[in-house]
């Protein structure tokens, strides 16, 4: 069993990005509010805890798998998400292809977004849908971005009462 003593301290955050850009983080916080509307709930979070997988964001994994909880998603479908294309039967043809277009749209070093990539998302969902789910993906990624460089402190977050 592990034990307080047996754990690594946790870094330090770099900076206060809400403090000291403050225009910058309500600009975001504005975006992200855009997002929101327009976008399944359930299918934003998971979007969210993937991107954020992909990027090693431990802050924004900590909020959005609480989120995701909070609002009724199962431990075991959050559980699988890092494995989510050997456990496609957990989520539906629309999950699947927002989670592959986040990965498509999150290691862009890979390469441009595969054409047979987004002919799935759009197979799935009416353009503005897609738009939406586009727009969700570059969002935590940006979001992403800001908790790694700044080194945002995961564990002190409480999601909000549904």
């Amino acid at each position: 069993m592990t034990t307080t003593e047996d754990r690594v301290a946790p870094h330090v955050p770099r900076l206060n990005l809400a403090e000291l850009a403050p225009d910058a983080y309500k600009a975001m916080i504005r975006l992200d509010a855009s997002v929101r509307r327009g976008i399944d709930p359930v299918l934003h979070e998971l979007i969210k805890i993937r991107a954020s997988q992909l990027n090693h964001c431990a802050f924004c994994l900590d909020m959005h798998t609480k989120d995701a909880l909070a609002a009724g998603e199962s431990v075991e479908r959050i559980v699988q998400l890092s494995a989510w294309e050997e456990s496609k039967h957990f989520y539906t043809a629309k999950e699947v292809a927002a989670l592959e277009l986040t990965e498509a749209v999150t290691v862009l070093t890979d390469g441009f977004v595969p054409d047979e990539v987004y002919a799935r998302a759009a197979a799935v969902f009416d353009e503005a849908e897609l738009a939406q789910v586009i727009a969700a993906i570059t969002v935590i990624n940006a979001w992403n971005r800001f908790g790694v460089t700044t080194r945002m402190l995961p564990g002190e977050y409480e999601p909000a009462a549904h």
